[in-house]
Formats: structure tokens, sequence, C-alpha cells
């Protein structure tokens, strides 16, 4: 059974699983991670989400304003030996719950083709493709999706 537990980038748990998925992304991305990890910092992140199974830190996700009304989801990652059990999906689902909370209307996002298995989860869990934004425009392995959130 998992936990949740809603913090900030301060968290240790959420570093060291950032470091993971730092790791994971330079294998992935090879000669391209250098552009996306400027876009990816995580000093002073206020809302972090991090799932814990038998007091384990797992997975981890963030979101930060995009724009007025917009949050953008962040540094998701489940430890390899975690995943296909869900904890992406409910970590994702925290995230928005707490964006609406926090009077967001919708979510955008980037990820990789080289990221199948996260196109898979936004794609099941409701984001559509959108033109890639901003920083990601023209760059062919992006791609960028938005939900609109429920019952805002």
């Amino acid at each position: 059974m998992y936990q949740l537990l809603r913090t900030d980038s301060n968290n240790n748990d959420f570093r060291e699983l950032v470091a993971l998925l730092d790791a994971e992304l330079t294998v992935r991305d090879g000669d391209e991670h250098s552009f996306y990890a400027q876009f990816n910092k995580v000093d002073a992140i206020r809302n972090v989400v991090v799932i814990y199974e038998d007091d384990r830190a797992v997975g981890c996700g963030a979101f930060k304003e995009y724009e007025s009304g917009t949050a953008e989801i962040k540094r998701m990652f489940v430890r390899e030996d975690s995943r296909n059990r869900g904890a992406a999906a409910q970590i994702l689902k925290e995230l928005e719950n707490w964006a609406r909370e926090s009077g967001f209307r919708d979510c955008v996002l980037e990820t990789g083709l080289k990221q199948p298995e996260a196109l898979h989860l936004y794609e099941k869990s409701g984001y559509e493709i959108i033109p890639n934004y901003e920083q990601y425009a023209g760059v062919e392995n992006s791609v960028c999706m938005r939900k609109e959130l429920d019952n805002f």
C-alpha cells in the first residue's frame, strides 16, 4: 500500500529520487540531456509529492506555475523496481488534485519520445498532445501535453 506525502523540493527523499531520474535521463536522452537539464532545476519548488511503499520512497513528481491558471507537471519518476504497479498514476492524480486546490484550471507538461512509458501514462490520464511550448518549440524529441482539470 502506498502513502503520499505533499512536501517541497527540500525533501531529502525527493532529491534522492530526482538524482536517480537525472541519471536515467542522461542515458535515455544522450546528447540532448544537457538541453533538458537546464529546465529541470529543483530549487524552491513548493509543490512536490513523494510516494512511499513500506516507508521507502519509490516515486515523486512536482508542479509549478507555468502561467496564470496553468500548472506545469515536472520531475515525474518511479524507481525501476517499483514500476507498473500504479505509483506514477497515483502521484499524477495527487499533483492534479493539489493544483486544482491551488486554483489552477489546467496542467501542461513536457516529456520525450524516448520515454514511451511516460507518454502512455499521460495519455491514459487524459492528457492531449499540444504544440510544443516555449523552450521546447522545434525540439523533435519533445512532446508537450495538456489536461483541463475536472470540476474546476
